[in-house]
């Protein structure tokens, strides 16, 4: 791993197996972090709406984000998979629709997938953009930013271990038991607004950039995190990880000269070919290009 900037990758459209086998080899080049993305599905409407984080930004995905030919993958069971498959590298959501679910459902869910990582599993989250995939699911698109909070304090109580109970505006139920000791789980929430960035600093362990960031963008957004930092009284800053436009040492390093140093980029970019020997040396390729090497036994 370079000594001024670590590197992960985030993917999205790729076959579930596949990225078992991208994660396997990433975690043995030394990558820091490897993401999955998601929808739960893919309403007939979807590309009529716009990701909101494309709005004057650089466009990885130039298709449809939910045509037809996209792959969707349920990401806590493909990321189970992949912490079967690895030893150092972190695993995470990139990110998680939270208020699609029960909290209650995905606390357990996700305290499965932390003991199968050994403690490397980062749940990224966010409030979701596509109202369709609400409406086919049955949830008011209208209320998932109070879901989404409501979800995160009941993962926080059942995470802490012991009986517990909920009475919300969502959610309401009597004592229950998840785990008898404490599950920790990092909460890594996403989004570029102004809401989402303070949701973060007053919410959240960390966050992820939305979409893909050009470096004056990526530079206002760091300020606003740590305006959102101070504001909230936090005596630990955030981790920030900013989805950068390509692999390029040149532009990671001038991202890390200003403290950006969690940097991700495409799992496209870096794991490419036709055959799995391709994808391999591509990516091994990449992590000699990025300066990225194993670090520890």
């Amino acid at each position: 791993m370079t000594d001024s900037f670590r590197v992960g990758i985030s993917a999205y459209d790729v076959d579930a197996a596949d990225f078992t086998e991208l994660a396997a080899a990433a975690d043995g080049l030394g990558f820091d972090t490897l993401w999955l993305g998601e929808h739960v599905l893919a309403p007939e409407s979807a590309n009529e709406t716009a990701h909101p984080a494309t709005e004057g930004q650089p466009r990885h995905h130039t298709g449809g984000l939910l045509d037809p030919a996209v792959r969707l993958v349920d990401p806590l069971t493909t990321l189970a998979a992949a912490a079967a498959r690895t030893r150092r590298i972190t695993l995470a959501t990139g990110v998680y629709l939270l208020p699609l679910r029960h909290p209650l459902a995905t606390a357990r869910v996700v305290s499965t997938v932390q003991q199968l990582a050994g403690g490397r599993f980062h749940l990224g989250i966010g409030a979701g953009w596509l109202e369709a995939e609400f409406a086919a699911l049955g949830i008011d698109f209208r209320t998932r930013f109070s879901r989404m909070e409501e979800c995160v304090d009941v993962l926080r109580a059942a995470w802490r271990g012991g009986w517990f109970s909920h009475s919300g505006k969502h959610f309401r139920f009597g004592r229950v038991h998840l785990s008898e000791h404490p599950v920790r789980v990092p909460l890594v929430l996403g989004g570029n607004s102004g809401p989402a960035l303070r949701r973060a600093a007053r919410l959240a362990d960390g966050w992820l950039s939305s979409g893909t960031l050009d470096y004056d963008t990526a530079a206002r957004l760091r300020d606003q995190l740590a305006a959102a930092d101070a504001a909230e009284g936090r005596t630990t800053p955030l981790r920030c990880w900013f989805r950068i436009e390509r692999p390029d040492p040149v532009l990671a390093g001038r991202f890390a000269a200003e403290g950006m140093t969690d940097l991700v980029v495409w799992a496209d970019q870096v794991w490419k070919g036709p055959g799995q020997d391709d994808r391999r040396n591509s990516l091994a390729r990449a992590a000699a290009e990025l300066g990225v090497a194993p670090s520890g036994p």
